[in-house]
């Protein structure tokens, strides 16, 4: 065991000397896929896999901080994932808002909501809410939680969310389809202000978006990842990043 990981080390070393700070992504985006098939393959409980990938969280944030990725987006729960069973998304809940609790009590990153906090528990989301704001002040790396998140779902309050304000304008909704552009809607999505991924990272071998961050991710590089999220490793991490640094960008031209 002793030798693997000091040859995991020198490989981790090596790839990390490989990496050009200039082709460091800014926004990175984790679909943290697989807890459950994880928790299945060991013989243990759902909810021993959602704690063991809430768990990882944190190490990955400390890699991510390191080589200076400035936005970490991470999909925790999705409007999907909402129809699950009573029982598990009871505990899923209480997980994810020990989570975010545990991350905003380090001070290291400033957190950030994205999603509908209004279709979960008023007391699940109170509390989330509770650790977010808590965390304004932070100036380090800025970590999205992506928890009662759907793309079409925030599309479609974009929308919503443009037509209440031209309301409020006194505007007619012929007014507004005559003037709607792109960056319209783009200023009234969860992540307004924000950069939109550059790269984003889908754990457990599945390669799918699954919703996550459709119109954001329009230009955005893709790394799908054999291993379920709870084992996700930090040399899985730079493997994505040196998948990332070794592609022509286009961005559409």
């Amino acid at each position: 065991m002793g030798q693997w990981n000091l040859l995991y080390d020198l490989y981790e070393r090596r790839i990390r000397a490989d990496l050009d700070a200039a082709a460091i992504p800014r926004h990175v985006g984790v679909i943290l896929d697989g807890n459950r098939r994880w928790a299945k393959s060991i013989g243990t409980t759902a909810s021993h896999g959602h704690r063991a990938g809430a768990g990882k969280i944190s190490e990955f944030l400390q890699w991510a901080d390191e080589v200076g990725v400035e936005i970490v987006t991470l999909w925790m729960l999705s409007t999907d994932n909402l129809g699950r069973d009573e029982g598990e998304l009871t505990e899923l809940l209480r997980i994810i808002s020990d989570a975010v609790a545990s991350l905003a009590a380090t001070k290291r990153w400033r957190l950030s909501i994205v999603g509908d906090l209004g279709l979960l528990p008023a007391e699940i989301a109170e509390e989330i809410q509770r650790h977010v704001e808590s965390t304004a002040t932070v100036s380090g790396m800025t970590v999205n939680i992506a928890v009662s998140y759907g793309g079409r779902h925030e599309i479609a309050a974009a929308v919503r969310s443009l037509m209440e304000e031209a309301a409020a304008q006194g505007r007619t909704l012929e007014e507004l389809a005559k003037t709607l552009t792109d960056e319209d809607i783009t200023d009234h999505l969860y992540t307004k202000g924000q950069p939109d991924p550059d790269l984003v990272i889908r754990t457990s071998g599945e390669q799918r978006l699954s919703g996550f961050m459709l119109w954001q991710s329009v230009h955005s590089e893709f790394y799908f990842c054999e291993a379920y999220w709870p084992d996700f490793r930090r040399v899985d991490f730079l493997r994505a990043l040196r998948s990332y640094a070794q592609r022509e960008r286009r961005l559409g031209k």
